[in-house]
């Protein structure tokens, strides 16, 4: 039986190694370590997920830590997309409060919109969360040829949205967003 071109797509990707950007969005952590580089410098048991995750499927990783600042978001996100990322994960500040302005900080820079991702999220968020899950506002889309992800900013988002869809897709999401 012939594969779906979707499967074609997906093996095809298999084993390639991007560069993907990681951005944690907390002010309160930000306010205790500054700019950090690493999640050991910070205590970030997110961050440290998400580094290993994609560590351990063979991608190269830059992390940064960054207030809840839409201005800071916008250009830490640029910067790191200009220095060679091939995609970003913008973890945190995807919430309900005031201070959540990931989504308004990123999406507006989104050339193309991945509604599936959040749609997703929140649905695989809801097997383990329930209705709770309806307070997410994760978000997905394209920033010229590169994927970005915007993940709320718990250990457990993080590793739901690290191995169950950014993983199993990203090289099929950035041969789509590079053709």
């Amino acid at each position: 039986m012939e594969k779906a071109s979707h499967e074609k797509h997906q093996e095809k990707s298999k084993g390639q190694s991007y560069k993907v950007a990681v951005i944690i969005a907390s002010t309160s952590r930000h306010q205790q370590y500054g700019d950090s580089d690493s999640p050991e410098k910070c205590g970030d048991e997110s961050g440290r997920i998400i580094l290993d995750y994609l560590s351990g499927a063979g991608h190269k990783t830059a992390y940064r830590l960054l207030p809840d600042d839409v201005e800071r978001l916008k250009s830490g996100l640029q910067e790191m997309l200009d220095e060679g990322a091939d995609a970003a994960i913008v973890c945190g500040g995807t919430g309900l409060t005031r201070a959540d302005v990931t989504i308004e900080a990123i999406t507006p820079l989104f050339g193309k919109v991945i509604p599936g991702f959040g749609e997703l999220f929140r649905l695989k968020s809801y097997e383990e969360v329930g209705t709770a899950s309806v307070l997410s506002r994760a978000a997905a889309g394209t920033i010229g040829d590169k994927a970005v992800f915007c993940i709320p900013g718990s250990p457990n988002a993080a590793r739901l949205a690290l191995s169950q869809i950014i993983l199993p897709e990203l090289g099929h999401i950035i041969s789509h967003i590079r053709k």
